[in-house]
């Protein structure tokens, strides 16, 4: 069963206690069984872009055949430094006065548009929502903050008409899983800085939010690769997108941040996770200071869930927990 939390003001049980472990659920085990069977390239002694086609080919077997959406284009999101590759859903019956950006995840270093394909043709579908999916430019080539201006570019796209009419800020979605969640926070954060209208929601699937590594779910699954993420790896990553430091620069680690004048957030996190508890500590702070937001833990599950939608049904129920989030936060929109 899942845990979850509706948070708009009210008081509610803080979440920094450990939930209880479920069990795995039965296909996740198979998944990790199959995923242990596969060769694991040592991410400090093989070369960057060798890594990322590996990162690419594996993701085909979750990606293909397409799940059907009724529109789909890729084409290039004008930025300062040259054009974006992003990717439009529209799914059938799409509301034409919002839409989400999406920035997908992979640690700041691997990852597409075509990685994360599935996900965003099921999150488009869910939320009936045209969806815009952003490449980003990654570490360690680009790190911070390069791929949050990115998002900002791919926001502005859409508020400016980019996929047809303008669209107002309160009826604009931000989503992102694991890496991709931090980034659209810092997003939201920044745009909150400079003064910028808010936008209507924010989907955040179990995001990395701080580079720290002593919490119960790190040390309970970060131990080695067996829930396909450890710590060791998250090091790396965050390594590579603070530019070889672990001290996060302002907006780099919103768990860190002031998180007043947020729009409402859905907030989701695994329950075998070693990422779990950056999410539980965002929706205490949350809770702390009033803010509206709903936390759910999805049980039996791991980090990247959502690309196993093909097989696993506790991905789709999450899909369909955000849509149903939006639906009642945007109603009014």
């Amino acid at each position: 069963m899942e845990l979850v939390r509706t948070m708009v003001a009210s008081v509610h049980e803080p979440t920094s206690r450990p939930p209880a472990t479920p069990p795995l659920d039965p296909i996740v085990a198979e998944i990790l069984a199959e995923a242990a069977e596969l060769p694991r390239l040592d991410p400090t002694a093989t070369p960057i872009a060798r890594q990322r086609r590996a990162v690419e080919m594996a993701a085909l077997a979750w990606t293909m055949p397409p799940f059907p959406v009724a529109e789909v284009l890729s084409f290039g999101v004008p930025r300062p430094r040259g054009d974006m590759r992003a990717r439009l859903y529209r799914p059938e019956g799409a509301q034409t006065d919002r839409a989400i950006l999406f920035a997908h995840g992979g640690g700041w270093t691997f990852g597409s548009i075509d990685t994360h394909d599935e996900v965003c043709r099921r999150l488009a579908t869910a939320c009936r929502m045209p969806l815009l999916s952003i490449d980003y430019r990654l570490a360690p080539e680009h790190p911070f903050p390069a791929p949050v201006e990115d998002a900002a570019a791919g926001l502005a796209f859409l508020e400016l008409g980019g996929i047809g009419a303008p669209i107002a800020a309160e009826r604009l979605v931000v989503a992102g899983d694991s890496a991709g969640a931090q980034i659209v926070l810092s997003l939201l954060l920044a745009r909150r800085d400079a003064g910028l209208p808010t936008i209507g929601a924010g989907l955040l699937f179990y995001g990395c939010l701080a580079p720290d590594f002593e919490s119960a779910s790190h040390h309970a699954f970060g131990g080695d690769e067996r829930y396909l993420l450890s710590s060791e790896r998250m090091r790396w990553y965050w390594s590579n997108h603070l530019a070889g430091r672990l001290e996060a620069p302002g907006c780099a680690a919103p768990l860190r941040a002031d998180l007043r004048r947020l729009p409402p957030l859905f907030l989701d996190a695994a329950s075998h996770d070693p990422l779990r508890d950056d999410t539980l500590r965002l929706a205490d702070r949350l809770t702390a200071i009033g803010a509206p937001h709903r936390l759910r833990i999805a049980p039996g599950v791991v980090h990247g869930y959502l690309r196993f939608a093909k097989r696993l049904p506790a991905a789709v129920e999450t899909l369909a927990a955000a849509a149903t989030f939006l639906d009642e936060t945007m109603a009014g929109a």
